[in-house]
């Protein structure tokens, strides 16, 4: 196994917390995270890292699966990866990719292991999610727990609804500060998300997200005047007939209290009688 401390004396790098840079350096937990995808059955014929750095992890990954697609957008982390990994990319078991995931055409991939830069964490996932993979990701830990969270718990909102509505996640670790140079403010989580149909059905997903978004903008206000306040978000015309359709003990609750099946139902409603732009 490569050295992280070595990868990053050769690569000539320190983290820079400014630009949301921060190496995983600790060997244990970077032996662990191709493991999390294994303990699931996770097919690792075609590999997907997100935010490879100096290739710690990397390194792993290339030596569990069949092929590895790592994607950085640092020009000069791109160079040094193909350098200091021109054997296994010449053998045809990595290919590293220069850009911004959230701008470039994503590869096909069987399964995504990833320590992702936080900054942009939930964007890079919510363009994971909808591949339907299974998905090993490093998320900051209070990001993590909201993903996983339970209805009517503090930590429950619309990153939770989101998440679940595309995959069944878990926290399977968490990490302390110490395991990355440098160390970032906040602990980490690991999460792993295996993909599923949810249990319910929506004719429209971009508007049932959107929904979602809107009536947790009003998560202190009952669902009667969360959907009466938000029709500028969810893009209803007419949010006035939905209360009036919708259960009278339901529109008395909070949205931070609803399932996510029950805001698929509510959604159904809505776009019956809201007349959604």
């Amino acid at each position: 196994m490569r050295d992280p401390d070595g990868l990053l004396a050769r690569a000539g790098v320190r983290g820079d917390p400014d630009v949301d840079q921060h190496f995983l350096i600790d060997d244990r937990v970077l032996d662990r995270l191709p493991g999390y995808a294994s303990e699931v059955d996770a097919d690792l014929e075609d590999v997907l890292e997100v935010g490879a750095g100096t290739g710690a992890l990397t390194d792993r990954l290339c030596r569990t699966a069949d092929h590895v697609t790592a994607i950085e957008r640092d020009p000069d982390l791109v160079s040094f990866l193909r350098r200091e990994f021109d054997e296994e990319i010449d053998a045809g078991r990595l290919e590293v990719l220069e850009g911004d995931a959230l701008e470039l055409d994503l590869p096909a991939f069987t399964a995504c292991v990833s320590n992702l830069p936080y900054g942009v964490s939930s964007g890079i996932a919510f363009r994971l999610f909808p591949e339907k993979r299974p998905l090993v990701l490093m998320f900051q830990r209070e990001f993590a727990e909201r993903m996983v969270a339970e209805p009517d718990t503090p930590e429950y909102g619309r990153l939770s609804v989101s998440t679940q509505h595309y995959a069944d996640p878990e926290i399977v670790e968490t990490v302390p500060k110490e395991a990355f140079s440098p160390p970032p403010a906040v602990e980490s989580a690991v999460v792993r998300a295996r993909p599923r149909d949810p249990e319910y059905t929506v004719s429209d997903e971009a508007f049932f997200l959107r929904f979602v978004k809107a009536l947790f903008t009003q998560r202190r206000k009952t669902l009667r005047n969360a959907v009466r306040n938000t029709g500028h978000i969810s893009g209803l015309e007419d949010p006035e007939a939905v209360v009036e359709a919708a259960d009278e003990e339901l529109m008395s609750r909070r949205a931070g209290t609803l399932a996510p099946a029950e805001f698929a139902a509510l959604c159904e409603l809505a776009m019956e009688r809201g007349e959604p732009g």
